[in-house]
């Protein structure tokens, strides 16, 4: 298995940072896009533990984003082989000051990079 091929990291930056764009201009279609559309999709957050995509679906649609700016500070994109891959990246979102982190684990499926779990939390 090949470590961080230079394609397919470029690959998957390109959809992290896809992914970043929504979330900062609130593109809920283009956030729901990347995560994979299945009951096994998991994503946790500072305050809510989301399984399956439709569930995940259902916060996008209904979340809080009066403090979603943010500013990246460290990421660190490693894939496996050709078809997996995870995302951690360190932020600072820019209204409350408040640091956080977030973990994406990405699969290649026949539609293209989907992430497949996802963590994200918020720093005391």
């Amino acid at each position: 298995m090949t470590i961080n091929d230079p394609d397919v990291v470029q690959e998957v930056t390109e959809q992290f940072y896809r992914y970043e764009k929504a979330l900062m201009e609130n593109d809920v279609d283009t956030l729901n896009t990347l995560f994979w559309d299945s009951p096994h999709t998991i994503r946790y957050g500072p305050k809510e533990a989301l399984y399956g995509y439709e569930e995940i679906a259902g916060f996008r649609a209904a979340r809080d984003v009066s403090d979603i700016a943010r500013e990246l500070t460290r990421t660190v994109i490693t894939t496996y082989g050709s078809n997996f891959a995870t995302a951690f990246t360190e932020y600072r979102r820019l209204g409350s000051g408040r640091e956080g982190r977030q973990t994406q684990t990405w699969m290649r499926a026949p539609e293209g990079w989907r992430i497949v779990a996802a963590h994200v939390s918020l720093l005391p």
